[in-house]
This record gives structure tokens, C-alpha cells and sequence, in this order.
């Protein structure tokens, strides 16, 4: 009888911290992959100030005359939005790809950037974000197909002689970089991206433990767990959410970025991506640069950076 009232026990405390750590794991999810305001994350807002290291940039942006385009994201399930600004029937066009929880009008700077050196620029919404449709956030991993349309998008829109490059920001660049080891047309010649994780479980499990102070311990259970829950809800483990390897199937150009100073997707992540990637890349280092700051941190170097990569591949 103690025997097997011991079990019962043994039993009832497993049971218990099961429901626990489950409610604990779906907690996560909705901070982590259902869109709402984070507050670890910076308001976005379109006002643009003469301090700011990027004014000329962001006063161009707004101020530019913009297209809007749509389409079905690549499931069929969402309507997503896009703002594309022309540039005099250039065959050159930049796909845009902003971070979590941002919106195309963040990419601003960049936008002005890659116009200036003579491309069409097209801002999406990712789905979920901005005035896209959409239910969760997928850390590019579902994104990459959506993209994968917005290019052909362009070539339909362009002509198949478009010279095509796809380049993004933190959640953004990590969309970039699963985007190419995709099939794509010949028509991208090249990638950039900045500050962009090694896989969605990395940047998760490190986001756990930076904001949250999480230890190993209760940190691998739930990450877990949250990673069952985004398998059921929007379809694939983190694990499988991988730059790393989309970037071992990747032939093709890539510019990677990353700020020294970056503690959201720790500087240590590009060094696995940049030795990753099969094509030819360069890596710039940005010194004193935090998250997603590498440009404003350094206007200059980083309009030389880019256009010296892209010159010789665009």
C-alpha cells in the first residue's frame, strides 16, 4: 500500500509539473510568435528627427512617391502589402526585408541607400506585421516563401532581364539568408543581410536566457515545448528554422554585417553563418554598432560596403 501510494505521489508531481511547464510553454509561444506589442522591442514610429543619424535617409523615404503592391502570401491564406518605388526603368530592384515586429517604413534608410545606387525598391510587409495579413510570426522560415514570390513579383513586373537582390535587417536578414537556399530564378544575383540569427531555437533559447535570465535547466524543457506548439500551430520546430543550413545550399553572393556590439542576436552567430554560405561573400565586423544599428552607427562605411559587394556581382 505505501508502495504504491509513493507512486501515485511520484505520479501526481509529474502531472503537475507537466500542466506547469505546458502552460508555461504556450505563455511563450504568445510572447514569442503571436503579433502584439513587445515591450522588448522599440515602438516603431514615423516621426522623423533631425538628430537621428539618418535623417537625410528617412526625410527622402517619406517624402518619395510610392506604389503600393499586393499579393496572396505564398500559402494563399493572407493578403500582403508592399510599397515599391521606382527608379528611371532600372533592371536592378532590392527586396527589402525588415526585423520582428517592425513594418516596411523601418526599412527606410535602406531604401534610400539601394535607390541611390540606382535600384527599384520593394518594401513588404512580412505577414503579420505592418498591414500585412497574418496570424504568427514565423522568424522567416514561413517568410521565405513568400519572398520566393515576391521575386518572381518583380521578374512578372520588370521583365526577365531584372537583376534582383534581397536584403534584410535582424529577423529580416535571417528571412534573407533561409531564402537563399531556396530554388530561385536566375534573375537574384546577390544577398545582403544584417544581424541575422543562426537558427529560430538559437535566437529563442538565447532571448530566454538575456531577457528572462533563464537557466539551462527549465530553459531546455520549455524551449522545447514551445517548440511542439509552433510545430502544431505554424508548422515546423524551431530547429528546422535554420539559416545555417539554407545557407550551406546557398551558391550565389552574400554580404554579411553584423554589429560588435550586437547582444539581441549576439555578434558570435554570423561567424557560423558567414562560414556557412557556399558563394562568394565578405563580412564586415561594425565596430561599436548595436542591434540593427550598424548603419546608423556608421553611415558611410556602410554605403561604401554595400555598394563596393554589390558592384561586382550586380
Amino acid at each position: 500500500m505505501k508502495h504504491r501510494k509513493f507512486w501515485l505521489w511520484i505520479v501526481s508531481i509529474i502531472a503537475v509539473i507537466s500542466v506547469i511547464c505546458v502552460g508555461a510553454g504556450f505563455y511563450f509561444f504568445n510572447v514569442a510568435c503571436v503579433p502584439s506589442h513587445k515591450s522588448f522591442i522599440s515602438a516603431n514610429s514615423d516621426v522623423v528627427k533631425k538628430t537621428d543619424p539618418l535623417y537625410k535617409q528617412k526625410k527622402w523615404y517619406y517624402a518619395e512617391k510610392k506604389q503600393k503592391w499586393y499579393m496572396m502570401s505564398a500559402d494563399g491564406k493572407y493578403k500582403l502589402d508592399a510599397n515599391y518605388i521606382p527608379n528611371n526603368k532600372s533592371n536592378k530592384t532590392v527586396v527589402l526585408l525588415h526585423g520582428y515586429m517592425n513594418n516596411k517604413n523601418t526599412m527606410a534608410p535602406y531604401a534610400f541607400l539601394y535607390h541611390k545606387l540606382g535600384y527599384n525598391v520593394l518594401l513588404p510587409d512580412a505577414r503579420a506585421h505592418g498591414e500585412s495579413q497574418g496570424k504568427y510570426i514565423g522568424y522567416g522560415w514561413i517568410e521565405k516563401s513568400d519572398v520566393a514570390k515576391w521575386i518572381k513579383k518583380v521578374i512578372k513586373n520588370n521583365g526577365i532581364n531584372s537583376k534582383i537582390v534581397v536584403s534584410g535587417v535582424s529577423m529580416g536578414a535571417a528571412t534573407t539568408m533561409m531564402t537563399s537556399g531556396e530554388k530561385l530564378p536566375n534573375q537574384v544575383k546577390a544577398f545582403v543581410e544584417d544581424c541575422g540569427y543562426t537558427s529560430v531555437k538559437d535566437e529563442i533559447e538565447h532571448e530566454a536566457q538575456d531577457l528572462y535570465s533563464m537557466p539551462a535547466v527549465p530553459r531546455f524543457p520549455l524551449v522545447e515545448i514551445l517548440s511542439g506548439i509552433n510545430r502544431v500551430k505554424v508548422g515546423y520546430f524551431m530547429a528546422d528554422g535554420s539559416s545555417v543550413k539554407q545557407l550551406k545550399k546557398n551558391k550565389r553572393p552574400m554580404l554579411f554585417i553584423h554589429g560588435n556590439k550586437d547582444t539581441f542576436v549576439p555578434t558570435n552567430m554570423v561567424y557560423e553563418n558567414y562560414q556557412a554560405s557556399k558563394g562568394p561573400k565578405e563580412l564586415w565586423v561594425v565596430p561599436g554598432a548595436k542591434h540593427a544599428k550598424s548603419y546608423a552607427t556608421h553611415p558611410r562605411q556602410y554605403e561604401k560596403h554595400v555598394s563596393s559587394f554589390l558592384h561586382k556581382y550586380v
